[in-house]
């Protein structure tokens, strides 16, 4: 016989570690396990079984894999932070002491470490460091938008995240990589697109905002330490994809530093960072190389590959679709009132090709004045405007987002100054068959395939006139089926009556009657026939249809209590989708009243 195994010396028990075991095996404080954990991107798990991997004890215990422990022990930041101890021991001795110059001397040597071994580790590809955007933009931006004080511990990384954010955000404008922006109750919704991957992150508003009190910045700080290091790397990794320069330079002319004067609102080496944070000026490029397509030649190769022309023409009506969005505001000039979002509406305008510009004594950048002729739209946000230029709309912010988000220039007359705004729709939702659609929403739709809503609202009423007269034209052919079948039924009575006197052998001889009327029946004529007409999409219906009574007849039990609840599902969906469209035409029922009161 072999030797009895011990208990808990495999499995479960082996696989996973408790945290306070991980810190004594790394012999380090829980503060500095928590932040190698984050930079080294390793969190808790949850075991199957608790109590195996307690090794039999119920106690609520935090679990890592222990093979993420050990990868762990051999980074060498551990040994920074031992160095970072030590130094801190030596720096309290010596202020304690007052050794002014030994504190010195420490300071200047402080230990210091670098992330960028974790992030070429944790992001082998460059495409990987794009697909995981997400996160850093958004915690960035947060970070960005905090007041830096004295009591902010964290003040390089405010600044950093700041400078970061700005250099991106030129990197989009100068790529015009913007798609979609949504203004939320959260902040502000923008996704790109960069090297065909979608990355959506979200931006707080400037309300100038304080440290929180429930939140520990120190945790948050950890992360924004190695975001920043990663955003640094991907900047720069995309500033050289379109031949930029990296740190950024501005193509800066002598007549906008006259007119915002610089100098005055900041310090001279701060000049270039808000000049850079603007987001109007040009950046510079290392080197221009201009490529020409040549379409004949990429026919050719299409043709000599074998692909399939229909595909490649539609992927060719995307790609012009996508240029037009991309100058989507180039013919037009903007002029942003101090009251309005100036670094959003500035960002989004100039991903199209618009031009900004604001008030020189509110923010550096200020390209033209407000009293210049060419200007096309003033976005102001007040009920009132002292001031107005008849070359110019006065339109409100919401305008700039939703041309955006539906791709056209709206009519400008629902955005005017004191108009209550349509209901700003979100870009990101995709309705489904069944779900409640908006009218707006389709009004929308109609105008981006060309219809205006006037002509869409006149053909379903036409579509509903003719579906009617149709129904009635069917109508009146079948009543005068049914009479002329009525009088012919009287003529062959009255035959009958005559050549046939008892009803008795009538009853008898039913089959003898049915001859005899075929026999005194009318003389057969022959008249010219009519096609009947078949909808081809009712035919296809159908059959769609049936094949799916058949495919729910085939299921097998296991599977149809499944399909049942799925079903169920869609029908309670479409009805709280008709319960809305319902909601929605009382709503605006009651408006309609409301307006015609006001205006008798």
């Amino acid at each position: 016989m072999g030797k009895e195994k011990k208990k808990y010396t495999s499995g479960a028990a082996t696989s996973f570690i408790s945290r306070t075991s991980a810190v004594k095996k790394l012999q380090l404080t829980l503060v500095d396990f928590r932040r190698l954990c984050i930079l080294k991107g390793i969190y808790p798990v949850q075991p199957k079984n608790v109590k195996k991997a307690n090794k039999g004890s119920k106690t609520p215990k935090t679990f890592f894999r222990y093979k993420d422990i050990q990868f762990i022990a051999h980074e060498p930041i551990i040994n920074k932070f031992r160095e970072h101890k030590t130094f801190l021991k030596k720096m309290k001795k010596a202020v304690a002491k007052r050794e002014d110059k030994a504190a010195e001397r420490l300071f200047e040597n402080k230990p210091k470490y670098r992330l960028d071994h974790i992030v070429k580790e944790r992001y082998p590809s460059f495409a990987d460091a794009i697909k995981d955007l997400h996160d850093p933009l958004t915690l960035c931006s947060l970070f960005a938008t905090l007041r830096v004080s004295a009591k902010l511990s964290f003040t390089e990384g405010v600044r950093l995240s700041r400078r970061l954010m700005s250099e991106f955000m030129n990197f989009v404008i100068a790529s015009r990589s913007l798609r979609k922006v949504f203004l939320s109750i959260k902040g502000i919704y923008y996704q790109v697109e960069i090297q065909g991957q979608p990355i959506t992150w979200i931006v707080p508003y400037q309300f100038n905002y304080k440290q929180p009190v429930d939140v520990d910045l120190k945790i948050m700080s950890t992360f924004v330490e190695f975001y920043t290091t990663l955003i640094g790397f991907i900047n720069f990794k995309l500033y050289h994809s379109l031949n930029l320069h990296y740190p950024p330079k501005l193509t800066v002319t002598e007549k906008s530093k006259k007119l915002d004067n610089g100098l005055a609102m900041c310090l001279d080496h701060d000049d270039t960072d808000e000049r850079i944070a603007s987001l109007v000026h040009d950046l510079v490029k290392i080197d221009i190389t201009i490529v020409e397509d040549d379409d004949e030649e990429d026919d050719e190769l299409i043709e000599a590959s074998g692909l399939d022309m229909e595909a490649v023409q539609k992927a060719r009506e995307e790609e012009k679709q996508l240029r037009n969005l991309k100058k989507l505001f180039e013919n037009c000039k903007f002029f942003l009132s101090r009251e309005v979002p100036r670094e959003s509406l500035a960002f989004v305008i100039r991903s199209f090709g618009g031009c900004v510009s604001w008030e020189k004594s509110l923010f550096l950048g200020a390209t033209y004045d407000i009293s210049d002729e060419s200007i096309t739209h003033q976005i102001v946000d007040r009920p009132q405007c002292d001031t107005q230029y008849i070359s110019r709309y006065y339109v409100q912010p919401q305008w700039v987002y939703d041309c955006v988000n539906a791709k056209m220039l709206l009519p400008v007359e629902d955005y005017f100054i004191g108009v209550n705004l349509p209901p700003h729709l979100s870009p990101f939702v995709e309705e489904q068959d069944g779900d409640y659609v908006p009218p707006e929403k389709r009004v929308l739709m109609a105008r981006q395939k060309g219809i205006m809503p006037d002509t869409a609202e006149e053909q379903d009423e036409n579509e509903v006139e003719e579906e009617e007269e149709e129904e009635i034209i069917e109508e009146s052919e079948g009543e005068e089926d049914v009479e002329e079948g009525s009088e012919d039924e009287e003529s062959n009575s009255d035959d009958e009556e005559e050549e046939n006197p008892s009803e008795e052998e009538e009853e008898t001889n039913p089959k003898q009657k049915k001859r005899k009327k075929d026999l005194n029946s009318s003389t057969l004529s022959v008249e010219a026939g009519h096609v009947q007409p078949v909808d081809k999409d009712r035919a296809a219906k159908k059959q769609e249809m049936e094949e799916k009574r058949l495919r729910e007849m085939m299921l097998p039990k296991k599977r149809k209590w499944l399909y049942d609840r799925i079903v169920q599902k869609k029908k309670e969906k479409s009805k709280q989708a008709r319960k809305l469209t319902e909601r929605r035409e009382k709503h605006d029922e009651k408006l309609k009243n409301k307006k015609r009161k006001i205006a008798t």
